[in-house]
């Protein structure tokens, strides 16, 4: 794998835009707009406080900076860089900000949830949309971009209403049969819409009759021979023997360490996190999830479990792999080509697994690069990686060079 250069990052806010040519990047109240293949500079724009949420529209011609802070929207052009669009929620205050699928439309929601406002580019007309709910997933459209799905709160119970997108007038509304609703979201084709309340179980379900098919359990022991475990282990190596720079000068003996994964041996005992009782809200339960493109394989992260990833084969509705890292997972995504997913903890290393094998990569530097978050660009063939202050790219390589990389480290039979 090759990496680019490192450049200057402020909270994370780096991303690809869909048409993948482009590659946008915040640092404090700077915006930059790089050549998603050459990483050279584009356009500059220079918001008035620092950028605090960053998006690009569905055609990749604008993109929206929100200023949280100062309950401002500002909208940036590709294709006409002088040109300029600033929206102020006042007194109403701001605390999330989208685009709305036709990429002429900015959905506000003020402060304290109190409503949705809809901004359009085009006419400058305002629409208002009320009682939206605070949860983690309260807005989805369909991805024909006709229908907007809310979810709302009212006399404290929980309701769904569908707007129509041309017009953002109601077209249902409905009460849901939860007591705190979590999220909601669109079936791909547009015919079914998922409530649900929580995420402590991962349970598959028919998408016909809507019973469920199975439930994956995550436990603490694994002694199940057809699941491969590959566990990270950690050894030190000479400096002299290392391909980049040291990470820091340090005193003491002249080493490092790489880390790599070995197949362990059943049974395996994981290691598990008591969930703070005493604590509002604690993390139990699976707190992520992901699909793969294809849709054949899952990977679920229990929070009680917080250093393990599991692999699950949907054809055959059984657990495939676990990957037990050294540190917490902080997060892991899917490739939007093929099913190679990718890794990173908080360290130094990313972690890409696909069904041949998979593999830890040093990224190197003179810095102490921590991998706090990644995006894939759209082709799959190239990865952000976003540490505090700073990313950089990682290039993958051609899919026949992935596999003898990931057979050096084991195969997932």
């Amino acid at each position: 794998m090759n990496f680019s250069e490192v450049f200057k990052l402020s909270s994370l806010l780096c991303k690809f835009s869909p048409d993948g040519k482009y590659l946008a990047s915040c640092v404090q109240y700077r915006l930059v707009v790089r050549d998603a293949s050459t990483l050279q500079i584009l356009q500059l724009y220079t918001c008035l406080d620092q950028i605090q949420h960053l998006e690009w529209s569905a055609d990749s011609l604008f993109i929206l900076c929100a200023l949280y802070k100062r309950g401002l929207v500002q909208v940036w052009s590709l294709e006409q860089p002088e040109w300029h669009c600033k929206i102020d929620e006042g007194s109403a205050g701001l605390v999330a900000s989208c685009w709305s699928p036709d990429g002429r439309h900015i959905l506000n929601t003020t402060e304290f949830h109190l409503r949705i406002t809809v901004w359009s580019l085009c006419t400058k007309s305002v629409s208002y949309i009320k009682y939206p709910k605070a949860c983690q997933q309260g807005i989805t459209f369909t991805r024909d971009g006709r229908y907007l799905a809310l979810a709302e709160r009212r006399d404290c119970r929980d309701y769904v209403s569908i707007f129509v997108c041309s017009d953002w007038q109601l077209l249902r509304h409905f009460d849901t049969d939860t007591q705190d609703l979590a999220g909601i979201e669109w079936a791909p084709n547009g015919c079914v819409l998922a409530v649900w309340d929580s995420c402590l179980e991962v349970r598959i379900l028919n998408h016909v009759t809507w019973k469920m098919i199975t439930e994956f359990g995550h436990p603490a022991t694994v002694n199940n021979p057809k699941i491969v475990v590959y566990k990270e282990a950690e050894k030190s190596l000479p400096l002299g023997h290392l391909a980049f720079p040291p990470p820091r000068a340090v005193a003491g003996p002249l080493t490092s360490s790489e880390s790599k994964y070995e197949i362990a041996s059943m049974p395996v005992s994981l290691q598990t996190l008591k969930p703070a009782a005493d604590r509002a809200n604690p993390r139990i339960g699976v707190g992520a999830l992901a699909f793969s493109p294809d849709n054949y394989f899952l990977a679920t992260r229990n929070d009680s479990v917080p250093n393990a990833v599991w692999i699950w084969d949907i054809r055959k509705l059984r657990p495939l792999a676990v990957l037990e890292q050294l540190c917490a997972v902080r997060a892991f995504q899917w490739g939007p080509q093929q099913p190679r997913l990718a890794i990173c903890t908080g360290g130094s290393k990313v972690y890409l697994w696909s069904p041949a094998g998979c593999v830890s990569v040093q990224v190197p530097g003179e810095g102490d690069f921590q991998v706090l978050s990644l995006c894939w660009h759209p082709s799959g063939d190239s990865l952000a990686l976003l540490s505090k202050d700073h990313f950089c790219l990682c290039f993958l390589e051609t899919e026949e060079g992935m596999r003898t990389a990931f057979g050096q480290q084991g195969d997932c039979t």
